[in-house]
């Protein structure tokens, strides 16, 4: 009876070890997965500032990272080409030349 005794936690204590490796696992990809997310986040939103900041000439920029596209009077939407997509729309001030961020948003597919 004690041998079986024994057995059986024994057997729960690999269990919870096999549990505890799963669960640790789980967490340290879960971590990974937020990292690299955050790292494209900050890259889009790097893009977005850099046509931002070159809106008023556009010609610059050799190879933007963004789509710039006009929406009506000194209105400019951006949207990011890399995952996550984020656009902003901007206004434009003729005389000054000063994008002023309107809006901000993700864009999911």
């Amino acid at each position: 009876m004690m041998i079986a005794w024994v057995l059986s936690l024994l057997t729960l204590l690999s269990i919870l070890v096999m549990q505890l490796e799963r669960s640790a696992a789980l967490e340290v990809m879960s971590i990974n997965t937020y990292l690299e997310a955050q790292k494209r986040f900050i890259a889009a939103e790097k893009a977005l500032l850099e046509c931002e900041q070159h809106l008023s000439n556009i010609t610059v920029l050799a190879n933007p990272n963004c789509h710039i596209e006009s929406v009506g009077k000194n209105l400019w939407l951006i949207s990011s080409k890399s995952n996550p997509k984020l656009e902003t729309l901007i206004f434009l001030d003729e005389k000054t030349n000063i994008a002023t961020r309107l809006n901000w948003r993700q864009n999911f597919e």
